[in-house]
């Protein structure tokens, strides 16, 4: 067995007789040590809490643990590029979502695996069980059914509900984009988008490019080009079948300004890259091996910007820097939902955030002397503390201006120093 494979089981099991299996467990974050903390904590004194929340349900976020408390569920059919493993057998992959959640942005989270690949069964367990957490993350539920299981969760339940898997590659990956366009010249209007992968991921991104004002997107899946002369397109991908030539990716690539890999190895050739309009952009996302690795891609264009999902190369796409921030930003206004402008306030700030001068810490955790504004860093690093206050603040306050808070008297500059305060103590 490889050393990796088995540092990483050995990770995952208990240490020591006072150690449990897995990576997360239960923090208690009251005294109960005596009989008369023991008396309110519970019987009899749980009942006064009760009473209240009896008489007024958003009490609930005063009293209990609900708003700071996310739901991480998933069915186990798209897990991790593992596919479909299993509700169990995802489950690591779920706990590590909740680590991220706590290590990232303070927001308590649990795992819940629901042993059912039913669309209706998924809806209806998410649904009844919605009001305990603050929030829902969904995660690796396969495509198309991640749709719709999103679009009628959202419309059933008072709390945010997020399906990372669609939202967090797409909010990131705008974040790029937005600063290549200020670095380049270039307009959004403008711009030749080809999107290979027509997933979940996939087609969240294309969406969100659209509220950014991209106009041409060609869009692949196994098949080749969506077009509209194909009759074998879901609803989700006939979005973006329009009337083109286009059949192959290399067709696609001829003067593309940026390519977003959400496929697979080697499913952008060097001969592609050639072919893009100058200064152009790619985002491979596939993981442990990319559409392209960047040295290939490099070595054809000098006038290229390239980000994988990958730690050890610049200008990694990473998940981390959305989602943990996102939610923090909902949960502590009370959002009922995670709007559209809510996703886009995030990659608006993480764009921000890149152009500030970067810490030493940061340098010293990716190992290099020079980290600047450039090629070589359009998107954050997630050992940034300052995401916290950037992208949850923002998150906030575009919950407020949509709507979406319960959260009345929301003071923007206060809540940064808490942010801030939080980010210190980390």
């Amino acid at each position: 067995m490889a050393t990796f494979e088995q540092e990483s089981l050995d990770y995952h099991k208990a240490r020591d007789k006072f150690d449990t299996n897995g990576k997360i467990g239960t923090l208690i974050t009251k005294p109960c040590d005596t009989v008369a903390e023991l008396a309110m904590a519970y019987s009899p004194g749980v009942a006064y809490p009760c009473l209240e929340i009896e008489k007024d349900i958003d009490k609930a976020y005063d009293y209990t643990n609900k708003g700071n408390l996310v739901a991480v569920i998933s069915d186990g059919t798209a897990v991790l590029g593992l596919g479909d493993i299993g509700h169990l057998a995802g489950k690591p992959v779920m706990e590590g979502k909740c680590v991220l959640f706590k290590s990232f942005a303070h927001v308590d989270a649990v795992d819940i695996e629901i042993n059912s690949k039913d669309i209706e069964v998924i809806i209806a367990t998410v649904a009844a069980i919605a009001d305990t957490f603050g929030g829902i993350n969904l995660e690796d539920i396969g495509a198309p059914k991640c749709f719709e299981i999103e679009d009628r969760l959202k419309e059933i339940c008072n709390v945010p509900v997020f399906h990372d898997d669609q939202h967090g590659t797409a909010v990131i990956t705008t974040a790029g984009l937005i600063n290549v366009l200020e670095m380049s010249g270039k307009k959004a209007e403008d711009l030749k988008v080809v999107v290979i992968g027509a997933g979940a991921s996939g087609i969240a991104c294309a969406r969100m490019y659209k509220r950014l004002g991209i106009k041409n997107i060609t869009m692949l899946d196994s098949k080749g080009v969506i077009h509209n002369g194909r009759t074998d397109l879901n609803k989700q991908k006939a979005e973006f079948a329009f009337e083109t030539p286009d059949r192959t990716p290399e067709d696609a690539a001829k003067g593309a300004d940026m390519i977003l890999g959400l496929s697979g190895p080697e499913q952008i050739s060097q001969d592609m890259v050639r072919s893009m309009a100058a200064n152009p952009i790619i985002f491979a996302c596939a993981n442990p091996t990319p559409e392209i690795m960047p040295d290939l891609a490099k070595a054809v264009r000098d006038d290229l910007i390239i980000g994988t999902g990958r730690s050890d190369f610049a200008n990694q796409v990473n998940n981390v820097l959305g989602f943990p921030f996102i939610f923090r930003g909902a949960l502590d206004v009370r959002a009922t939902k995670i709007t559209e402008n809510m996703k886009m306030a995030a990659s608006q700030a993480l764009a921000a955030l890149a152009k500030e001068t970067v810490p030493d810490y940061v340098k010293k955790a990716h190992n290099r002397d020079v980290m600047e504004f450039g090629k070589e860093y359009v998107i954050p690093s997630p050992f940034d503390k300052r995401l916290l206050v950037w992208v949850s603040s923002a998150v906030a306050q575009a919950a407020v201006q949509d709507g979406v808070a319960r959260v009345k008297d929301f003071n923007l500059e206060a809540y940064k120093a808490k942010l801030q305060e939080m980010a210190d103590n980390s």
